[in-house]
């Protein structure tokens, strides 16, 4: 009932930039939290950086400085600048969402289908 398309995804040189976009849409009332995993090859998936439902940003250690989360309610969506990409950011980026869906009232939590980003030396 809620998805997320995400895009933005690629290949980059270390020390690169890249951009990604997560988009919520349908039954949607509210979006509580938002935010940004990954996984890399034979690692569990980790938090990257989120919107909490408080409102405040939280981010992974590896990436603070570095990495930015913004986002636009009106839109239901969410990015994430990554800036100074580094070979271990390599991983699949996967968007989640937390919320109240319309007209239930009842909550609901949303992964995106992920999207790649490699980055080589």
């Amino acid at each position: 009932q809620v998805q997320l398309v995400e895009s933005g995804g690629g290949s980059v040189q270390a020390g690169g930039s890249l951009r990604l976009s997560c988009a919520a849409s349908g039954s949607i009332f509210s979006i509580n939290a938002m935010g940004w995993y990954r996984q890399a090859p034979g690692k569990q998936r980790e938090l990257v950086a989120a919107f909490t439902s408080d409102s405040s940003t939280i981010y992974a250690g590896s990436v603070k400085g570095r990495f930015t989360i913004s986002r636009d309610n009106a839109k239901n969506t969410v990015y994430l600048q990554m800036n100074n990409l580094k070979p271990e950011d390599t991983a699949v980026y996967y968007c989640n969402a937390d919320g109240i869906l319309n007209p239930t009232m009842t909550p609901f939590r949303s992964w995106g289908q992920g999207t790649q980003v490699t980055v080589s030396k």
